[in-house]
């Protein structure tokens, strides 16, 4: 069967198109600045990439071109949109679902009634998903959800301790994201082990421009560091990660600024680019830091020590640690982070292994702790796009 998988962003599309009985990869591209102007990257393994200028106004003209591309007969790899079995939408908030869904008329109005407790990421998907009905009114939809791995955490874990009607009333409450990232890593930090996931007492390291930490306990997700929304844990690349609520009250009445405001600086002018302030990039401030910059050495600090304190309380709620994982963009391309994080572990088994994680290639996966050491650390590429296929797939052939 084949999959096509998309994630749609609010003036982005990625897609990967997979051969799922061959496992592999026949396309994939990105469609940008969707609106007035646009342009799409197509790629196909081994071959000549496609990349132009197009207009696509809306996620309709994106997703026509995408289907275009893939059935040209310069640039394609199939015949026709027929032979596309199904397509696997990304969603970053499931609310109440806990698994992967079919995306029939009463799941579209569901996801629709909780944008306002996911306004950045929500529309966006919805709009991929009413796209590809419109041009692929026969094939079946089917919708993914990063918060779906998270529903095995206990409320003790995704209660906050504010009045219990704003839980019933409104849905507050931790719900984590990334998580289909996390479930792939974890699966495949046990597979490169050789143990049953149901064996194992694993945390992985989600850390990108945006950051989350999540604790598996026999392969099942019991806490994790994003909350009700993405802004919460880890300081990132531009979020600024936990804080004391109280400071946000507090700078509203001295600066005058309303929620929208103070909502875009603690999601875009924070993290490491509100801390450095010089960028959101970790390679940048890791040069800067390098050329006597103090700020931006005090940013990769906090993020640092942000994981540090985040692990070691995984550690002690699961009450042991198999293995470790870095994943994601500065996860699996940063030695240094790995080695600010991995590196001040020992107390938990954690034998660094220092000349590894400074000359390991990208792209495998890669142990970076010592043959003797307690807890293995793990470099895992993520895959959430083949995730989302393997889901479609499964559902689709249910159907």
């Amino acid at each position: 069967m084949k999959i096509l998988v998309v994630n749609a962003g609010s003036s982005s599309l990625k897609y990967q198109l997979f051969d799922m009985d061959a496992h592999t990869v026949l396309a994939k591209g990105l469609c940008e600045q969707i609106g007035p102007a646009g342009n799409i990257t197509h790629k196909r393994p081994g071959q000549a990439t496609y990349a132009e200028n197009h207009p696509m106004p809306t996620h309709n003209e994106a997703i026509d071109l995408v289907l275009k591309l893939l059935t040209d007969t310069e640039w394609g790899v199939i015949k026709s949109v027929d032979e596309i079995g199904a397509v696997g939408h990304r969603f970053a908030h499931g609310g109440k679902f806990k698994s992967s869904q079919v995306l029939t008329k009463a799941e579209m109005e569901y996801l629709e009634s909780i944008v306002p407790i996911n306004p950045l990421h929500g529309p966006p998907a919805i709009k991929g998903v009413y796209a590809c009905r419109a041009l692929m009114p026969t094939t079946p939809q089917i919708g993914v959800f990063d918060t779906s791995f998270y529903s095995t955490i206990e409320p003790k874990m995704y209660m906050y301790a504010l009045p219990y009607e704003w839980y019933e009333k409104y849905g507050i409450r931790k719900y984590g994201f990334h998580g289909t990232s996390h479930r792939y890593v974890a699966a495949k930090a046990a597979e490169y082990v050789g143990k049953p996931i149901d064996e194992l007492k694993i945390v992985t390291c989600h850390i990108g421009s945006g950051s989350s930490i999540t604790a598996v306990d026999c392969g099942k997700a019991i806490d994790t560091s994003m909350g009700f929304t993405p802004q919460d844990g880890l300081p990132m690349g531009t979020r600024c990660g936990a804080i004391d609520p109280s400071l946000v009250t507090y700078i509203m009445k001295q600066t005058g600024m309303t929620p929208d405001e103070m909502d875009n600086a603690m999601n875009k002018k924070s993290g490491l680019l509100g801390v450095s302030g010089v960028s959101n990039d970790g390679r940048d401030v890791w040069k800067a830091a390098d050329e006597g910059n103090e700020r931006c050495k005090l940013a990769m600090d906090l993020m640092c020590q942000g994981a540090i304190k985040l692990i070691g309380a995984y550690v002690a709620e699961m009450n042991g640690l198999d293995v470790l994982v870095f994943t994601a963009g500065v996860g699996e391309n940063d030695r240094r982070t790995r080695e600010k994080i991995a590196g001040n572990l020992s107390f938990f088994g954690v034998k660094f292994d220092a000349e590894k994680n400074a000359t390991a290639p990208h792209g495998d996966i890669l142990e970076i702790s010592l043959p003797d050491s307690a807890t293995k650390v793990l470099v895992i590429p993520t895959d959430e796009e083949f995730m989302i296929a393997c889901d479609t797939e499964t559902l689709a052939k249910a159907l």
